[in-house]
């Protein structure tokens, strides 16, 4: 899993980086350490820690954002079943082989997010029906117009789910950022248990920070999945006889 190997290498970059700080600490001339030097740090990474804050805040969004739109998508498309299932039972028995060839379609989407071929099939079938009264001309022009929705669907969330991911550059300017932040704490930072502990509890809030971040962009896979039972509840209601 991406999001978890380097949310664990950001973890180990910044922890490892507040104990390198703690043996500079003691390599250091003492002048280097003095109360001047310690308040001028202070006030650099401080602007450091803002930035680090406002960038991180601002991934957390756009990642919520882009995970509550596949959300959404996928409600769409249970929607979108719903509706067309309802629209083939009007047109009569002689879509049961389109009802089934979309049950496929449907299902092969709940499994995997790259679409597939079998979709064509449903095109094929209703390239067959011949309505026979007026009801059926209705009838089968929504089918199309609801089938072709859900295919635009499925490629929205694909295409979506391809191009949409955490800016690699972005995320390393952040690693670097809060590795200065951790070198900077164990310079200034006493060498004991507790301080030791306490930075290992920030090092993990941090790469955690990142690993949400990275799980929120891949919304079909993961810790972070979304649930398909919408669709599965969608398609639970096309009795096929």
């Amino acid at each position: 899993m991406m999001s978890l190997a380097v949310s664990t290498l950001v973890f180990a970059l910044i922890f490892a980086g507040s104990l390198v700080g703690m043996a500079l600490s003691r390599a250091l001339p003492k002048d280097h350490l003095s109360t001047d030097a310690k308040e001028t740090v202070r006030l650099a990474i401080g602007l450091i820690v803002t930035m680090t804050g406002l960038v991180l805040g601002m991934l957390v969004s756009s990642a919520k954002t882009y995970y509550d739109d596949q959300k959404n998508q996928i409600a769409k498309m249970s929607s979108e079943i719903i509706l067309l299932d309802n629209a083939l039972t009007v047109y009569g028995p002689e879509t049961k082989q389109i009802r089934i060839e979309i049950r496929h379609f449907v299902e092969d989407a709940v499994d995997r997010i790259r679409p597939q071929n079998n979709g064509k099939n449903v095109y094929t079938e209703l390239g067959l029906l011949v309505p026979k009264n007026d009801a059926q001309v209705s009838a089968k022009a929504h089918v199309t117009s609801l089938t072709l929705d859900l295919r635009k669907t499925y490629w929205l969330m694909f295409l979506e789910s391809e191009q949409t991911s955490m800016s690699i550059p972005l995320l390393l300017v952040v690693t670097s950022w809060l590795l200065a932040i951790f070198i900077s704490f164990g310079i200034f930072a006493p060498s004991n248990a507790t301080v030791i502990i306490t930075l290992l509890i920030c090092a993990i809030a941090a790469s955690a920070a990142i690993f949400i971040i990275m799980s929120m962009y891949s919304p079909f896979s993961g810790v972070l999945k979304i649930s398909p039972a919408a669709v599965r509840d969608a398609l639970s209601q096309m009795a096929i006889d």
